[in-house]
């Protein structure tokens, strides 16, 4: 089903329009980097999305400073949890917060030397609707600058697979690396996902090898609506991210895509080409494993 448009300060607001940020967070600077985030949800709201995708990281990308922040989030006012919850209210705007390091357990059990990478969803009254703990850490070496990712040193990996309902439909969650892992999605589309959101971090090297043939096989195996926010840009000497936020459809289409730098992108996520495509190749109904 389409569903019906309303009205937001003289915005004509689609309840099916998403929209993804990108942004090339400071490493340490979480005053900026709200302040940009500010700015481009703003911007989101303005284009009429209902529901607004942040990427994995955007209020701190070091990760010296990661389990620093990740304790303010575990206690009661939280800063950045705190602004996630008033941008949504004050903007009527439905948002995903890419990822929040945090030092508590969805069960409220502090973690002792390591926190969370968790994106919390906020409803457009600024109340917290949802949280998913990535599950997948990335520990890998790549041909970069940076040359060796662990992930693990930082985070403790989540347990949980979460979907909540949307304006725009069912959303099955995800952050950056759990891409790679196509049970996860598999799980999500079984629990009843219409679309999914992989906020990231690529690195500019695996990103340019594998961003855009994960997301289009995720969205073609699954026949889900995939939208992808990444940081893109230069956040060090040492630190480039790859960028290209996309929305792909559940063909397996690009149908927005920007390269690096910060900006906003947008889509209507159309449930009747949805139901299409899942009842002219019912492939969920084939599956013989």
């Amino acid at each position: 089903q389409i569903m019906s448009a309303v009205t937001v300060e003289g915005v004509s607001v689609q309840a099916n329009r998403v929209a993804g940020i990108q942004m090339v967070s400071s490493g340490d600077d979480i005053d900026r980097n709200l302040e940009d985030a500010r700015r481009l949800l703003a911007q989101a709201a303005g284009l009429g999305a209902r529901v607004a995708v942040l990427p994995e990281n955007f209020a701190v990308m070091s990760t010296s400073k990661m389990v620093e922040c990740g304790r303010r989030e575990g206690q009661a006012g939280a800063p950045v949890q705190s602004f996630l919850a008033e941008q949504a209210a004050a903007l009527g705007l439905w948002i995903v917060g890419g990822s929040v390091p945090i030092s508590t357990r969805p069960d409220g059990s502090e973690i002792e030397d390591r926190v969370r990478a968790s994106c919390v969803v906020f409803d457009d009254q600024g109340q917290q609707v949802a949280r998913y703990d990535k599950i997948h850490l990335f520990d890998a070496t790549v041909e970069d600058a940076q040359g060796q990712y662990r992930e693990s040193d930082t985070f403790e990996p989540g347990d949980d697979i979460v979907v909540v309902d949307t304006p725009a439909g069912r959303l099955g969650l995800s952050i950056c690396y759990d891409l790679r892992f196509p049970e996860l999605f598999r799980k999500l589309r079984e629990r009843g996902a219409e679309w999914v959101t992989v906020p990231s971090a690529f690195t500019w090297t695996t990103g340019d090898a594998h961003w855009h043939a994960l997301i289009r096989a995720r969205a073609i195996e699954n026949q889900l609506w995939v939208v992808a926010p990444g940081q893109g840009g230069y956040h060090s000497e040492r630190r480039r991210t790859y960028g290209h936020s996309l929305v792909a459809d559940p063909w397996g289409r690009i149908l927005t895509e920007l390269g690096e730098g910060p900006g906003v992108v947008t889509s209507e996520l159309d449930h009747d080409r949805l139901t299409e495509i899942r009842t002219r190749m019912p492939v969920w109904e084939h599956r013989r494993l």
